[in-house]
C-alpha cells in the first residue's frame, strides 16, 4: 500500500503550486476590492465630518446669538430692579413722615 509521501510526484506538487499560486492571485484581486471600498468609504466619511461641522457650525452660531439676547435681557432686568430700588429708596427718604 502507498504512503501518502509516495502519492505525492513533482508533477502533482507543480500543480498543487500553479493551483496555489491562482487562489493566491484570487485573495490579492478581493483584497484589491476591499481597498476600493475602504477607499470610498473613508471619503464618505470625510464628506459626513464636514457636514456635521458645518451643522455643528449653524448651531452655535444660533446659541451666540441667544446668549447675546439673554445678556441683553440681564442688563436691562438689572437695570430695571436697580431703577425700581432707587425709585422706593428715594420714595421713602422724601416723603415727611
Amino acid at each position: 500500500m502507498p504512503t501518502v509521501r509516495d502519492a505525492w510526484t513533482d508533477e502533482r506538487l507543480d500543480d498543487l503550486n500553479v493551483n496555489i499560486d491562482r487562489r493566491f492571485d484570487e485573495v490579492d484581486r478581493r483584497f484589491d476590492e476591499v481597498d476600493r471600498r475602504f477607499d470610498r468609504v473613508e471619503g464618505d466619511l470625510r464628506e459626513l465630518r464636514g457636514d456635521t461641522k458645518a451643522g455643528f457650525d449653524g448651531v452655535n452660531s444660533h446659541f451666540d446669538t441667544l446668549n447675546a439676547r439673554f445678556d441683553a435681557l440681564q442688563r436691562t432686568l438689572i437695570l430695571g430692579f436697580a431703577g425700581i430700588g432707587a425709585g422706593v429708596i428715594g420714595a421713602v427718604l422724601v416723603v415727611p413722615h
